[in-house]
């Protein structure tokens, strides 16, 4: 497993060992003890699932309080994946990083509580699974505005599919300042 650090702190690429042949491949895709001594030390306590179609925009999204981490993968399809750091005290605060995620690359990417989250589908179809390391709770949740200015996130779509909530999201300086991590 190689793992790769982004401009961010506390963000992490991860590229799993793939063992392949001509009968297919097999990763691993969780071990505590390897990803324990990776860097990861994360207690995931609830894995979730989505599909969506090409276009589709979700995010940004976060909660607080109970933030929770997030290890993420593409299981089908590709997706372009983003995570905006909201830590109050980061030189990074309100900086972006955004990454490709695909069946194909079979990569990993490990956003920590402190951020926001989201990915645009860029295949046919995307099936996305990610790990969090506390329950979702719709009370807590947030949604950061995904085409805010002044974060200038270049996604590879302008006219993405969106939710309700999701067009509806909180440009980073009209957040409460208690929505925001320390």
């Amino acid at each position: 497993m190689n793992v790769l650090t982004c401009g961010i702190a506390g963000l992490l690429t991860i590229e799993p060992k793939v063992l392949g042949d001509k009968r297919g491949f097999f990763v691993e895709t969780w071990n505590r003890r390897r990803y324990h001594e990776a860097g990861l030390d994360a207690d995931f306590v609830q894995d979730n699932l989505s599909f969506s179609r090409q276009g589709t925009l979700r995010g940004l999204h976060y909660q607080n309080p109970n933030p929770q981490g997030k290890l993420l993968q593409v299981l089908q399809g590709e997706v372009f994946d983003v995570a905006v750091d909201l830590r109050r005290s980061s030189p990074t605060f309100g900086k972006w990083h955004g990454l490709v995620l695909s069946a194909e690359n079979k990569r990993q990417f490990y956003v920590p509580a402190g951020f926001a989250h989201g990915f645009l589908v860029l295949s046919e179809t995307a099936l996305f699974h990610y790990k969090c390391t506390d329950f979702y709770s719709q009370k807590d949740e947030m949604t950061l505005l995904w085409n805010d200015p002044a974060i200038g996130i270049d996604w590879p779509a302008k006219q993405p599919l969106l939710s309700g909530k999701d067009t509806g999201g909180v440009a980073l300086r009209d957040l409460p300042a208690d929505k925001l991590f320390a």
